[in-house]
């Protein structure tokens, strides 16, 4: 965990500058990285031209100026090779100043806010990039023009900001003040967030009703934002890998640089600016939290080392307790909605790339795609229609009902509409809720959900129709007439059959040769391999039923994805077997995560229950989650969801002013680019190849040249693994080169 120092000094304490970088580290620089002044132009009282020019808007028109608009936030130029990750607040009785710098200390950004008004947040944002040299002229020149109030006073280091809130009166800002590493993907780190703290931005912060205020501030901190809060600084963790890799070469609809479905601070990110003042999404100091689960582990399988990672994207839209939020909304957004993707890659090299061979006329040193990395997503979510649960009664399972009949099923159109744009097609439902029940409970919802899907698809052209699959899973389990897992396995091969998985290589030459004499039946793949459409599995909470059917669904994909990675000679995965259980464990933290975002309680039914291989203890853990599931869901879950409205900014439904969505067509309830194929093979493998010559120097922040450091405190190397040594391994400090 990194928990921030507070620096004593009024400015960067920067080292003696060297002929190559003025903060006297070295750090690779590619031909897409800004152009900085040259350090010989650069004195105490002389600042280069393009410092000083009104485009830049530094120094004296910037920063030490008081604002002229009432909201002014510039937008930066996108820059892809530099990646900000750590951050200096220095206040005043008049101005906050945050210096963003990179990895290495070698470059940094400036933006003011000021506090002289406490109802309208100012921010002005400084285009320019600084070496270390010229921001400590900076901040000297800004503690001499700011002596009259205060000075810079003490500067204090941070991660990131969060974004803004306002209750009755004035605005607050939220600041990342710890972080630990979870996991790494292609050289970006993705970090949990483990402390926030709430700052206001007035220097007067007058309150006309403070037990109000108080009353909001402690609504809003019961979202406990230190647990299940991811952000990366370099890599979107709101898409898919598919996605990050590929976008360029997709339909301008699909082509979202950050899909805000799933950024939680979506509202505290954008309600401080209007639409003409509003930061860019990917602006280096406001920092995007997806809201669900990470986790990462390594595979070692004869010397060779494969990462598995597992992420679950909790979506926004429609979120809330469990009782409080079933089935859909009338925008199509359905309760419990989250995005699963695992991601299981060989680490030959650190970014997305291999280098290319120097074959072009200019001799230059050219990339091509790494051909490890492979990715595999699927989605759970409610039943799309509109359904509740009344909780008013004190019984641990509330009767069901279906309040509104909907004949031409718009809820579902706008929902499965919206997962075409997303994931493209084919779409297969995997609807695991009971059959048969002494009282018809979930029974009443199979029957509406069967006649919706069998409604939708019939206006659907033939080769798009979704592919529905009924079982009813806890019966089959209590008769044991039939294999749970088994049945599932069947499922799962014939929906990675149909949708396929992310893999940015071809399959390995090896297995040309060793299936040389029977091609037909296995054909060799030459090419990358994309995802197009998705599996939605859905129980009646999504929870227990589905997390195993999704943990079979990820096992049968680990081995594919192990396969087309050379590492083992069959897709078929044995049970007992290292792999396999260490998914296991992974799909149990998966789902006890989400179990508590959504019930208060941990998973009742684990993966051991559905292959009739429970632990001793289980039952009366069973029957411990069930009461503390009981009590959360009648006496929390109200407060809870009060917080979760006011965190993501959902207006009481007394005061909301939303226009109902506009009537779709009752037949033709979708779009036709939607059905178009999501993820077009050769757009996707020119897309990928421009990404990795264009976009793959993300990874100078893991790149730590001379860090004089020791193998204990790397993640990857401490990381979850199969390996099992004696004793303790200890490490020795060394100098890190590469």
């Amino acid at each position: 965990m990194e928990t921030p120092t507070t620096a004593t000094t009024m400015h960067l304490q920067i080292p003696q500058a060297s002929s190559t970088d003025s903060s006297g580290t070295v750090t690779p620089i590619s031909q897409h990285s800004a152009v900085l002044p040259s350090e010989a132009a650069v004195s105490t009282h002389e600042y280069p031209a393009s410092l000083q020019s009104k485009d830049a808007q530094s120094l004296s028109a910037t920063l030490a100026a008081p604002p002229t608009s009432s909201k002014a936030a510039l937008s930066r130029p996108d820059d892809h090779s530099l990646a900000f990750n750590k951050f200096i607040l220095y206040e005043n009785r008049l101005r906050f100043y945050v210096v963003a710098s990179n990895t290495s200390d070698s470059r940094h950004r400036i933006i003011k806010i000021d506090r002289t008004s406490q109802d309208e947040l100012t921010v002005v944002e400084d285009e320019a990039i600084y070496s270390g040299k010229q921001m400590s002229e900076m901040l000297k020149m800004l503690e001499d023009g700011n002596k009259g109030c205060g000075g810079l006073g003490r500067a204090r280091v941070f991660f990131g900001v969060a974004g803004f809130i306002k209750f009755t009166a004035g605005w607050y800002m939220i600041l990342i003040s710890k972080r630990s590493v979870v996991a790494l993907l292609g050289g970006h780190y993705v970090y949990h967030c483990e402390s926030t703290d709430i700052m206001p931005v007035a220097f007067n912060h007058k309150i006309d009703k403070p037990a109000e205020e108080q009353r909001l501030m402690n609504i809003f901190k019961q979202v406990d934002m230190t647990k299940n809060f991811y952000f990366s600084y370099t890599y979107d963790l709101t898409s898919t890998l598919q996605h990050n890799l590929t976008r360029s070469g997709l339909a301008p609809c699909r082509q979202w640089s950050m899909n805000d479905r799933f950024a939680w601070n979506h509202h505290l990110l954008t309600t401080a600016f209007d639409e003409t003042s509003m930061p860019s999404a990917k602006s280096h100091w406001l920092v995007p939290l997806m809201h669900g689960h990470v986790d990462q582990a390594k595979l070692t399988v004869l010397g060779r080392v494969v990462f598995v990672t597992l992420i679950a994207r909790r979506s926004r839209h429609h979120a809330g307790a469990r009782y409080l939020k079933r089935g859909a909304n009338d925008e199509g957004n359905v309760a419990n909605e989250v995005e699963t993707e695992q991601i299981v890659s060989e680490t030959l090299t650190t970014p997305f790339y291999f280098p290319a061979p120097k074959d072009g006329a200019d001799g230059k040193q050219n990339r091509r795609p790494s051909p490890n990395y492979t990715s595999y997503v699927q989605y759970r979510g409610s039943i799309p229609i509109y359904w509740t649960q009344e909780v008013t009664s004190m019984v641990p399972k509330p009767p069901i009902e279906i309040p509104v009949m909907d004949p031409f099923y718009t809820a579902a159109a706008r929902h499965f509409d919206d997962l075409f744009k997303r994931y493209g097609c084919p779409i297969m439902i995997l609807n695991l809720i009971k059959k048969r029940e002494p009282v018809p409970r979930e029974s009443k919802l199979l029957e509406e959900y069967t006649q919706c899907v069998r409604y939708l698809n019939q206006f659907l052209p033939p080769e798009n129709k979704m592919i529905y699959r009924a079982w009813d899973m806890a019966r089959a389990y209590k008769e044991k007439t039939q294999d749970v897992i088994s049945y599932l396995e069947d499922s799962a091969e014939e929906s990675i059959q149909m949708t396929g998985f992310f893999h940015t290589g071809p399959e390995p030459f090896s297995h040309y040769l060793l299936n040389e004499d029977d091609a037909d039946e296995y054909p060799w793949r030459s090419t990358m391999s994309v995802q197009n459409g998705i599996c939605r599995t859905n129980c009646v909470d999504c929870l227990d039923r589905t997390n195993a059917a999704q943990f079979v669904f990820g096992k049968r994909a680990l081995g594919h994805q192990l396969y087309a990675l050379g590492v083992v000679d069959t897709p078929n995965l044995a049970f007992d077997s290292d792999a396999v259980n260490m998914l296991t464990e992974m799909y149990h933290d998966h789902g006890d995560s989400l179990a508590l975002q959504y019930t208060g309680s941990a998973l009742v039914n684990r993966v051991e229950t559905y292959r009739r291989m429970p632990h001793w203890n289980s039952h009366s853990r069973d029957i411990i989650e069930n009461l503390r599931r009981f009590y959360a869901n009648s006496l929390l879950d109200a407060d809870k969801q009060t917080a979760i409205n006011l965190f993501l900014g959902v207006p009481a439904e007394k005061t909301s002013t939303r226009t109902p969505p506009q009537r779709g067509n009752y037949q033709k309830w979708f779009k036709d680019e939607h059905l178009e194929i999501a993820y077009p093979l050769d757009d996707c493998e020119q897309a990928l190849l421009h990404y990795v010559n264009t976009r793959g120097d993300y990874w100078i922040e893991y790149y730590r040249p001379l860090l004089f450091t020791s193998l204990g405190k790397h993640f990857a190397f401490s990381m979850n693994s199969t390996l099992k040594l004696p004793g303790c391994v200890r490490s020795i400090p060394f100098i890190e080169l590469a």
